[in-house]
């Protein structure tokens, strides 16, 4: 696939392509948390049974950027220069996302393009400070943070719910609960739904370890219950977070809105320090 004005060869990439792709995730483990899951995960970059594939860029027969496309658009070493491309690529084939997230150049390039064959988005968030942990937090753990249980769903599901709403903007069940309720039993399933109750059986505070590859951990849905906050609990909470995920990984990660001034303090006081910049866009 060649256009005059195209940086490199665009082709969706196969199994062969598999140690290639890796390389170039691994060369920046953090941002690419989500692509080096899917490659432990599958051990292939050859498009899945549900539908997504990787859109590979490759100049002079290597391969330099990629992209993945399924439910969501996540690039990997995209550029400026290559971004607009992809995203004339990937408005061309008429599929649909529900988001586009990475990088902030990598996302705002692709959606210079994509942008001329897609719905109006929900939310364009291009500033999205990228921060990481190596090591234990210099703040004491909260003692009373857990993994959450199958027999927790119920309680925790609503808390879920209000965490998305806020978030993101819209109900995740508006449509029914059926599929959101199967993601919070999958996380809660493999260990990364973490929860503390309080004695009425509510939720003080849960988070995820959302994406987890053998680098690198990125929490998501980060969330307090009104009724909790302003009490200086989040950063405890937070360095209990850290504890858990390396457990599974050296690097705990994640994205926050530039905006979001009190989390980023959170953070900066649990030991995060900002290593990127993230962008998003919501559909």
């Amino acid at each position: 696939m060649r256009s005059g004005n195209m940086t490199g060869t665009l082709r969706i990439l196969g199994a062969a392509d598999t140690p290639a792709l890796t390389e170039l995730a691994a060369a920046d483990p953090v941002a690419n948390t989500f692509l080096l899951s899917h490659l432990e995960t599958t051990r292939t970059a050859a498009p899945t049974a549900a539908g997504g594939q990787v859109l590979g860029v490759f100049d002079d027969g290597r391969l330099t950027a990629a992209c993945w496309a399924g439910v969501n658009v996540v690039p990997t070493g995209v550029t400026a220069e290559n971004g607009p491309e992809i995203g004339a690529y990937l408005a061309r084939t008429g599929r649909r996302f529900s988001s586009v997230f990475g990088p902030a150049e990598a996302v705002l390039s692709l959606w210079s393009e994509l942008q001329h064959n897609s719905p109006r988005p929900f939310d364009v968030r291009s500033d999205q400070p990228l921060l990481e942990i190596a090591g234990p937090s210099p703040v004491t753990p909260a003692p009373g943070l857990r993994r959450a249980r199958p027999a927790d769903l119920d309680r925790l599901l609503p808390a879920c719910t209000a965490m998305f709403e806020e978030e993101v903007g819209y109900s995740p069940v508006a449509g029914g609960s059926r599929h959101y309720r199967q993601r919070v039993l999958s996380l809660i399933q493999n260990g990364h739904s973490l929860v503390e109750f309080d004695a009425a059986g509510q939720v003080i505070f849960k988070a995820e370890l959302g994406t987890v590859s053998s680098h690198a951990v990125q929490v998501q849905g980060v969330w307090m219950n009104p009724a909790y906050r302003g009490r200086g609990l989040s950063a405890a909470y937070m360095s209990a977070v850290v504890r858990f995920a390396q457990e599974l990984a050296p690097v705990t990660s994640l994205y926050v809105n530039s905006y979001n001034t009190p989390a980023r303090a959170t953070y900066e006081s649990v030991g995060f320090r900002q290593v990127g910049t993230f962008a998003t866009i919501l559909f």
